[in-house]
């Protein structure tokens, strides 16, 4: 269900000398995105690849935190967030929302090329067509996330844990199945969705550089 609830506070405690999975608080909005830019070129450091800092995140963290906060998750570490996980439990509603009510809020920053000639044109038309997450045949999966962590937090586990927090607050919901996209290239971030139980599905008609990975949410993660 998308909403513009407020966000629910954590509901583990801190531990005093390791991170920590808890749930996404507002003031961790600034932290969201720095991440997000930090891992927005198919995995790696986007910084400097657009005209404005703040477009990968408008377009991949910051709607999921407006829209539905209680399905985002952030990894703490030293007082601040490290990494996060953002989705929906339903992608089309989701997708009327963010034409609905996220993007009015930021379009006159971005305004829509006629004909995308680089990267960062075929970005603001991706974000002004959210419509593109909507695949009618990932009917069975409703689903689905968008998951960074920094560098320095990669390869540790709590991708693997905040996969697990998700799943699980989808499976609460009576979501059985989702989806994911990746960028194909990203060959890193494919081994990790399918170590962790996603596999492959194939569009009748692919979307040029595009990967999807489907699992169920109650499947041992």
């Amino acid at each position: 269900m998308v909403t513009d609830q407020q966000t629910p506070e954590p509901t583990e405690s801190p531990r005093s000398d390791a991170p920590f999975i808890r749930s996404y608080q507002p003031r961790d909005l600034a932290d969201v995105y720095e991440i997000c830019l930090r891992t927005a070129d198919a995995g790696q450091d986007a910084t400097g690849l657009y005209s404005d800092p703040d477009l990968m995140p408008n377009i991949f963290a910051g709607p999921y935190v407006f829209l539905e906060p209680e399905l985002a998750f952030v990894v703490e570490a030293e007082g601040r967030a490290v990494g996060y996980v953002v989705g929906t439990a339903d992608t089309a509603a989701f997708a009327a929302a963010y034409r609905e009510r996220w993007l009015p809020r930021i379009a006159d920053r971005y305004p829509l090329p006629s004909a995308p000639q680089n990267l960062e044109e075929h970005m603001v038309d991706l974000l002004h067509h959210p419509e593109r997450m909507v695949q009618p045949e990932l009917a069975d999966y409703p689903a689905h996330l968008h998951i960074d962590l920094l560098p320095d937090y990669q390869g540790r586990g709590y991708g693997r844990q905040l996969i697990r927090t998700f799943l699980g607050a989808l499976a609460e919901r009576g979501v059985a199945q989702m989806y994911l996209s990746m960028v194909t290239r990203n060959t890193g971030a494919g081994a990790f969705y399918r170590r962790l139980g996603f596999r492959e599905f194939t569009l009748s008609v692919p979307v040029p550089d595009l990967t999807y990975l489907v699992r169920s949410t109650t499947e041992p993660v």
